[in-house]
């Protein structure tokens, strides 16, 4: 039996944070859309671009979620900065409160910067290079329970990640399911495109896709 802790109108619309006491759930719009139970894909999501990266990089995480791609971020030793560009204040809040145990309150590291606000505007906005791009917003290219996370993962969105990518900078993509048309339009701008699946009780695999800007070709 669940309980629910809060309800809240966000910037996406309405999040509910809720508990079966050993482990929390959010559900967007009564859409489920994380929860604290797994977390391997969202470890893999960071691990997979900082191996590949530069040492001493500055890694970009698009989504804070429960936290677990940005504990793996402050854990990884390639990894010397970090940025998480979350939109939705009550997901910065509980990740200070009640999830702060799955992130192993990895927001008060010393190394980590939060910034609240949507990504996209963020890519638009900032000047800031980075070494690492990974992305983990929605459920990622194949369904946005959010219509304007679309763009993100378009030629436009693309585009923005690209260019704030240093010269051998990564980008990784986190998506609830396979993607393969995605896959394919990483390759239109990336030779070097790896497709990572990890195995879930509830069915299709998560997936995990890592672009290596080394090869970036001009699109």
């Amino acid at each position: 039996m669940t309980e629910t802790l809060a309800r809240v109108d966000g910037v996406c619309g309405e999040l509910v944070l809720r508990t079966d006491g050993e482990h929390f759930e959010v559900i967007a719009n009564g859409v489920f859309l994380m929860d604290t139970r797994d977390g391997r894909s969202e470890r893999l999501l960071v691990r997979a671009a900082a191996d590949r990266m530069p040492d001493g990089g500055h890694v970009l995480i698009g989504g804070l979620g429960v936290g677990f791609s940005l504990a793996e971020a402050v854990a990884h030793p390639r990894v010397r900065r970090i940025t998480v560009v979350e939109r939705e204040p009550a997901v910065i809040e509980w990740a200070r409160g009640p999830l702060a145990p799955f992130n192993r309150g990895a927001l008060h590291h010393e190394h980590v910067s939060c910034v609240e606000a949507d990504l996209l505007d963020h890519l638009r906005d900032t000047e800031t290079p980075y070494d690492a791009v990974c992305l983990d917003v929605d459920n990622g290219p194949h369904w946005t329970v959010t219509e304007g996370n679309r763009e993100l993962y378009g030629d436009a969105g693309l585009g923005l990640v690209q260019r704030r990518l240093t010269e051998r900078g990564v980008l990784a993509v986190w998506s609830a399911a396979p993607v393969p048309e995605f896959a394919e339009r990483l390759r239109t701008r990336f030779d070097d495109v790896e497709v990572l699946s990890v195995p879930v009780p509830r069915g299709e695999p998560d997936t995990v896709l890592v672009a290596r800007q080394q090869y970036a070709r001009t699109v």
